[in-house]
Order: C-alpha cells, then sequence, then structure tokens
C-alpha cells in the first residue's frame, strides 16, 4: 500500500466514531501488531450458586502471541518478560524455587556449531581496528556479505543443514552424557544418578550470521530432590566445568548424506563455560568473568524473541519454493532455504519434515525449552496474569467472591487476523512502543 493511501486510512481513522473505542481495545492488547479478532460471549458464574457475576458479548480483541520482535513487538516484549521469569527464577530463586538453588553449582554455556565452510567475518584487534576478512575486504557492520560463504560453490550447505537438523537430538546425547560424566565423578552408576544428583538446565538457539544456530543454556546440579537439595559436596562448580567439556568433546551423532556417505555431527570447537554469581549489578559480567544472574536472565530472554538472525530469512513457513525469489535475503540464506528444501523433498529425510523447517534454516527444535526441574512454566506465569486480571474484574465489580471461587466460560470464534489496513498498525506499533518506553523509565526511576 503507498503512503497515500495509509494517510487517507489514518485521517479516516482518526475522525471515525469509534476510535478511541478501538484505541482502548488495542492498548489493553499492549499495542498487538497482528490481533486477532474474535466475536462470542463471556462470562464469570460464582461457583457456588450459578449466579451470573459478569457478562460480555460483541467482538473483541486478543493478542495474536507471536514472540518474534520482527512479527510483533508488543507480543514479542510480553513473550520476554516471561521468559526472563522463567530463566531467572531457575538461577536465583521465586516462582516456587527455592532462593538456596543460588548456592548451587550453576553455570553459563555457549555451544556453537562446526565450521561448514569459510564465511565472511568482521574482527576487530585489541586496539579498535578492522582485520581483513579471508576475502580480503575490511567488512562494515551492517556488510550483508558478513556470515556468508566466502566460496558458495565449495561450500557444504547439505552439511549445514542436516547438522541444524540435529542439532537438538545432539543436544539431547550431550545432556545424557552430562549425566554419565557426572555419575562417575560421584562413584555411582548412571541408573542411580538420580539418588544422589539432578541435572536442570534452560537454554535458547541464536542464530549466527551464517544461519546455524548456537545454543546459550544455564545447567545447575541440584541434589536428589530438585532445587530443593544441594547436590554432594564432591562436585563443584569446577567439577561441573570439567563434565561440561567432557560431554561436549565425547558427544557426536553420524548421518547420511544423499549420496549415502556418513556425516559426523558434532559441537564446534568454540565452547565458553562461565560460572553464574548471585548479584544485582546491571553488567553482564564482572571482573572475574563471572556472569550474573540477573543481567543474564535479560541477556538469554531477548535470544528467544529473535527471527533468524540479523540477516533475516523469513518468519513464515514456506509453501511453495518458488516464493523464496520474492524474498529480500542474502544469498548465503537462499542457499541454505534451497538446499532444505531440496532435502525435504528425498524419501531418506521424511522424517525430518525439512520442508516444513526451511524458513527457519532447518532448524527443528523450540527456542527455549528447559528441563522440568529448573524452574517454573509458561503456562503457569501466564495462568498467574490471569488469576491477576480476573481478581481486578472481581474488584471492579465491587463483589466479595475471590478468582478461586469464580468460573469464567467463554464462547468465543475467529473472525480475521491482524488490522484492517497499515494506518491502524502505526498506531498500534506506536501504542506498544509508548509502552515500551514508559518501562525504560519506570525501571531507571525505580
Amino acid at each position: 500500500m503507498n503512503t497515500t493511501q495509509t494517510d487517507v486510512d489514518l485521517s479516516h481513522l482518526l475522525r471515525s466514531d469509534d476510535f478511541q473505542t478501538w484505541r482502548r481495545e488495542v492498548t489493553a492488547i499492549g499495542g498487538c501488531a497482528a490481533p486477532i479478532h474474535l466475536t462470542g460471549s463471556s462470562r464469570i458464574l460464582d461457583r457456588t450458586n450459578g449466579t451470573v457475576l459478569a457478562e460480555r458479548d460483541g467482538e473483541i480483541l486478543a493478542p495474536c502471541g507471536n514472540r518474534r520482535a520482527s512479527v510483533c513487538p508488543a507480543c514479542s516484549d510480553r513473550y520476554a518478560s516471561d521468559a526472563y521469569h522463567l530463566i531467572r527464577s531457575g538461577m536465583a530463586g521465586g516462582k516456587g524455587v527455592p532462593d538456596s538453588a543460588a548456592e548451587h553449582p550453576r553455570v553459563f554455556v555457549t555451544l556453537t556449531a562446526p565450521s561448514f565452510g569459510p564465511v565472511h567475518t568482521r574482527r576487530v584487534s585489541r586496539r579498535g581496528l578492522v582485520m581483513p576478512c579471508g576475502c580480503g575486504d575490511k567488512h562494515h557492520p551492517d556488510d550483508p556479505r558478513i556470515g556468508g560463504a566466502t566460496d558458495p560453490d565449495g561450500h557444504d550447505y547439505t552439511g549445514a543443514i542436516l547438522w541444524q537438523a540435529h542439532a537438538g537430538k545432539l543436544w539431547n546425547r550431550f545432556a545424557i552424557r552430562l549425566r554419565r560424566t557426572l555419575a562417575q565423578m560421584l562413584g555411582v552408576k548412571v541408573r542411580d544418578f538420580t539418588d544422589h544428583a539432578r541435572l536442570s538446565y534452560a537454554k535458547v538457539a541464536e542464530y549466527q550470521r551464517r544461519g546455524l544456530v548456537h545454543f546459550h543454556a544455564v545447567i545447575r546440579l541440584d541434589g536428589p530432590d530438585g532445587p530443593t537439595t544441594r547436590a554432594s559436596a564432591a562436585i563443584t562448580t569446577d567439577g561441573l566445568n570439567y563434565a561440561i567439556r567432557d560431554a561436549v568433546r565425547s558427544v557426536c551423532l553420524t548421518v547420511e548424506r544423499p549420496d549415502g556417505t556418513p556425516l559426523l555431527l558434532e559441537w564446534g570447537s568454540q565452547v565458553d563455560i562461565r560460572p553464574i554469581t548471585s548479584t544485582a549489578a546491571a553488567q553482564l559480567e564482572n571482573d572475574d568473568g563471572e556472569i550474573t544472574d540477573t543481567a543474564l536472565a535479560a541477556y538469554v530472554a531477548k535470544y528467544a524473541t529473535k527471527g533468524t538472525g540479523k540477516s533475516e530469512a523469513t518468519d513464515r513457513p514456506i509453501r511453495d519454493i518458488a516464493h523464496l525469489q520474492h524474498l529480500d535475503i542474502t544469498d548465503h540464506h537462499r542457499r541454505l532455504i534451497e538446499t532444505a528444501w531440496e532435502l525435504g523433498g528425498l524419501a531418506e529425510y521424511e522424517d525430518l519434515n525439512l520442508r516444513r523447517w526451511a524458513h527457519m534454516l532447518g532448524f527443528r527444535g523450540h527456542f527455549l525449552t528447559k528441563s522440568r526441574a529448573y524452574s517454573t512454566t509458561f503456562g503457569a506465569i501466564r495462568g498467574e496474569r490471569r488469576s491477576y486480571r480476573l481478581t481486578e474484574a472481581l474488584a471492579a465489580l465491587d463483589t466479595p467472591a475471590v478468582s478461586g471461587s469464580v468460573l469464567v466460560v467463554n464462547d468465543w470464534q475467529v473472525v480475521h487476523f491482524g488490522h484492517r489496513n497499515d494506518a491502524e498498525r502505526e498506531i498500534a506499533l506506536g501504542i506498544a512502543e509508548r509502552r515500551r518506553e514508559q518501562r525504560r523509565t519506570d525501571r531507571r526511576t525505580s
């Protein structure tokens, strides 16, 4: 839609009789960029006698809930906030995790993908000078070539996609090996490990400029009953560090290429492990190289809202490979998507369903996952939010009922998705940005 039409729509919207009502509804959902339009009714009933305490019908807006900032900044902010509380409670306590869990051995780990061929890079010396790339150029930070293959014809795109598709399985093998190594350090059999300790973690996947993911993970060692107990003093933070490095070196996975030759999948050589310290300091890292838990939670949570990196591919599935020519992406990302699509059409990779994940460059996992005992869940956090809003609604009704004594009956059907035009979307984005600025101001002044 051209700018002139957007201006016309904006003028019409601002002068419409229902603008203030629409604006209140959009504000109530945080300025969602792609709201869900629903029609139907909702009732709040007293559980004891079935009395209708409140009722609403007609049309309402609901947030889209998309975690990607490139799709919806407002819902992305909410997801990042939930992720922050989920990550931090597992490090510092809260949300059902005792504060004593902060005293358990815990580290921040970054695992990377191996190389599948040289790529354009931008390195800066200690003196702040940009160093030449392998291609001979000194790249600007926004150079779209960064991360792309220096020799596209010789780059192992097939190997990269197959590694990406099996990254989740490689992590599972890493976790199994880590438990075995820890069991050996405790001098117990692997099957008896949970009688002495439990491994808890939360990890997020982040795309590198070359299009492959690496994992950031908070790993904590608990006692046999989880975060409420401490593991044997025989394993310190240094011992956990050693066990992680052993597991990284030891695990691998062998798959077959399309021509039947074996392909060994393993972690990249760059492995970073740092201890976590309990502090409310704003800096991410202290003078001893330790990661502060408060800043780390924010650092990790933001990756859960990112797409495929600075050289964005696409945030939506590709239904037809012909659509690829309409995407504004780098040649490197284009080759990755094409390779995933081609491999997805082969019978031997049918179980990987790579065409479904071609837009994610072959990565098939969730961006944020955790072990059961690490901390709370997204469902629990959202449940707390619903209970809080219900309590507010009951208070507005001036009724003695509390959230646990009422029943909410919803009957809504989807009408359509998204705003009606670019003018509505621009206003919604403005509302979301103002809310974001207000939160930043509140944090600075608190």
